[in-house]
């Protein structure tokens, strides 16, 4: 696509929203609008929580760039009114950013794919948390647990338990931010996260934080997570883990740009899928960038890049 066609279009940055990500979100769609704009395209900022999508269609919006974390913008429903708008958008379609933003349902494909992920149970609103059921959790999964909430990201609402007395409050609190829970096996080793665009795998990136896991403070907050890109794997080892990121990506219809995060088990070596994330933060420092950057692509070029993904 030429300078002029990019030129023409207009472009409605979506950002804010009412997730329990909206902060992580208004950063991203500010460093995306200012992309856009540096690039001579006609782009405004538009927050779904505080304006009606359908007026996009009288701004007369050609495309939108999903800058939505979380819940609204992240699991298909922004999607599924943009389709009936008739308006173009970036990332994963209604199915693909549906099935990508629950953790549980992700795991069910990748399980009967082969996929590796850490064994895991479901936990709803109406199990009753009895001390046999929550022991039966730690016998299978334990001794440490992870629990989290199905639906939601950037590790809101998780839980790092170490002993079955911790277990109920961990999944109590996660029920607050949604009605399913998963309940994951604590992997001991370096996590790992690989970037996607344009079904191609970036330079994957390892973090170490000092924190007990890779949470929300962790990511957005602490000024002592690192950040190693490259992420010190060896050649053959980067190439496994991006066609893993790849397939993982795509079973459950990602397509566009996105991200899959990774564990890496330290006694078997093997990588365990965590997670698909079809609208990763895109902030200056955030990881897709700094991915991007490993192999000479700029910001404003990663930017201009994900609006033209799907054409």
């Amino acid at each position: 696509m030429s300078t002029s066609d990019i030129k023409a279009k207009k472009v409605a940055v979506l950002y804010g929203g009412d997730s329990a990500e909206r902060e992580v979100s208004l950063r991203s769609g500010n460093a995306v609008v200012n992309a856009l704009l540096s690039q001579g395209v006609d782009a405004l900022l538009f927050d779904p929580s505080e304006s009606d999508v359908k007026r996009l269609k009288e701004l007369q919006v050609t495309d939108c760039w999903i800058a939505l974390h979380g819940r609204g913008g992240e699991d298909g429903q922004v999607q599924a009114i943009l389709d009936y708008l008739g308006i173009r958008y970036t990332g994963s379609n209604v199915t693909g950013s549906a099935i990508a933003m629950d953790k549980w349902r992700s795991k069910l494909i990748w399980k009967s794919l082969n996929l590796p992920v850490a064994p895991h149970v479901l936990v709803n609103a109406e199990q009753a948390l009895t001390d046999d059921f929550l022991r039966s959790i730690s016998a299978r999964l334990g001794p440490i647990i992870f629990v989290k909430p199905s639906h939601e990201g950037s590790s809101v609402g998780m839980s790092k338990v170490t002993h079955v007395d911790q277990l109920k409050g961990a999944i109590e609190n996660a029920l607050k931010h949604d009605r399913e829970v998963l309940v994951e096996s604590f992997i001991d080793g370096r996590e790992y996260t690989v970037s996607i665009l344009k079904d191609r795998a970036l330079p994957s990136i390892s973090m170490v934080t000092p924190r007990d896991f890779y949470d929300y403070e962790a990511k957005y907050h602490s000024n002592d997570t690192q950040y190693f890109c490259p992420s010190g794997l060896s050649p053959a080892e980067e190439s496994e883990l991006a066609a893993l990121a790849l397939k993982a990506f795509h079973a459950v219809g990602c397509e566009g740009w996105g991200r899959v995060d990774f564990i890496r088990d330290r006694q078997s070596n093997e990588f365990k899928i965590l997670e698909a994330n079809t609208v990763p933060g895109m902030t200056e420092t955030s990881l897709v960038p700094k991915a991007a950057r490993q192999v000479g692509i700029s910001f404003e070029q990663l930017v201009i890049d994900i609006l033209l993904a799907k054409e």
